[in-house]
């Protein structure tokens, strides 16, 4: 048979028309690229700046004060909190409320004009490697010359040696900078995330292009008991993959385990279900398993991207870490980091605890509502 146009364009036009009934196809096809250039552009930067940092000060004098503002007019450094004790700057890293913590230490001043060069140590929280690096850099070069306005008349001989002051770094969690510290405990949220989003998002779905549904909606069953009945079975799936990946962390990264496990474990469980409410959401909206797919990628995208898991969570605009703070993955990633890496109680976790619990109880209220909605 030879190539007929007539048939050929009567193709073209039928995809066409089949492209316009399937509108959430061709709003995924459109959509998606859009997100990503959106993300892609304005929302990712891996060089952080205005990162959050406490000051504990046991020196007020004029140097001190000129190495904090110097610090600020950095850029990279936002002096957020200002604390009296160096327990509760030591607190505030390990909840993850502030990236740095500087601390000038008592006679800072008087150890300085003698020329005994006093240490100023810059305390990081290096859980994420790439958050820090760029600050560090740059505080490494700010203190050459941070203090020359103040180093005038006989303290002229103070500027010959490269700072008058020993600048001393500790990166806490993460001292070696070793990148699996930081991806292999995220990539447990990750995979969570892809997998159980994805297998709940067929649930319904499979049963409606079955032809099992009408039987299943013919029943007294609640709709309650349909959606959890339906999650609980990929519950146990779900921590098959987290002890697989506690395993692979432990025996082949060599990743710390300082925290409880018993806690990460019930942590879990509520991201786990978080999850899974998603995605049986997702098959009581989507017509088949196709378009149920393309809403799991369509949730999965910006979860990966705007939870700090790929990029530095604070280098991202205000409008996208607001994204963020709405995603289960981005609370679950400060928790499961926070347990192995910094050794975190239920004390230092319970701020990322109702987050994921309100967007459980959202999801299932919304899961539960569209299922009723398909008994009419």
């Amino acid at each position: 048979m030879r190539f007929n146009w007539q048939r050929f364009w009567a193709i073209v036009a039928k995809e066409f028309i089949q492209m316009r009934r399937d509108r959430l196809t061709f709003g995924m096809m459109v959509g998606i690229p859009m997100l990503q250039l959106i993300l892609f552009g304005y929302a990712i930067n891996s060089d952080p700046k205005h990162l959050p940092t406490a000051v504990h000060s046991a020196d007020n004098s004029i140097f001190s004060r000129t190495l904090v503002w110097a610090l600020r007019n950095s850029s990279y450094f936002d002096i957020t909190r200002e604390v009296q004790t160096e327990a509760e700057g030591q607190q505030l890293l390990a909840r993850g409320q502030v990236q740095f913590l500087v601390e000038i230490p008592v006679d800072f001043s008087r150890n300085l004009l003698r020329g005994d060069k006093p240490d100023l140590l810059l305390e990081a929280d290096a859980t994420d490697p790439t958050a820090v690096g760029f600050a560090i850099s740059a505080v490494n070069s700010l203190a050459a010359t941070a203090l020359n306005r103040d180093l005038t008349g006989p303290l002229m001989k103070l500027r010959a040696s490269p700072a008058p002051f020993n600048l001393v770094i500790h990166q806490h969690y993460n001292p070696e900078n070793i990148t699996q510290y930081n991806i292999v405990p995220g990539l447990m949220g990750v995979m969570l995330t892809m997998t159980m989003i994805i297998i709940t998002g067929l649930a319904i779905t499979r049963e409606r292009e079955r032809g099992t549904m009408e039987n299943l909606l013919s029943t007294p069953v609640h709709p309650g008991e349909v959606i959890i009945g339906k999650i609980v079975p990929y519950i146990a799936v779900g921590y098959i993959q987290v002890f697989l990946i506690l395993l692979a962390a432990k025996f082949l990264f060599d990743v710390p385990m300082i925290g409880s496990l018993t806690l990460l474990l019930i942590m879990t469980f509520l991201f786990i279900v978080a999850n899974l409410a998603v995605g049986i959401t997702f098959s009581t909206i989507a017509r088949n398993q196709l378009q149920a797919v393309q809403m799991a990628f369509f949730f999965f995208l910006p979860s990966l991207l705007l939870s700090g898991y790929m990029f530095p969570f604070r280098g991202m605009p205000v409008w996208a870490q607001d994204i963020g703070e709405c995603l289960p993955l981005t609370h679950y990633l400060r928790v499961v980091r926070g347990i192995l890496l910094k050794g975190n109680g239920a004390a230092q976790i319970a701020p990322d605890l109702w987050p994921i619990a309100l967007f459980l109880i959202i999801m299932l209220a919304i899961g539960i509502k569209r299922y009723r909605q398909t008994l009419d």
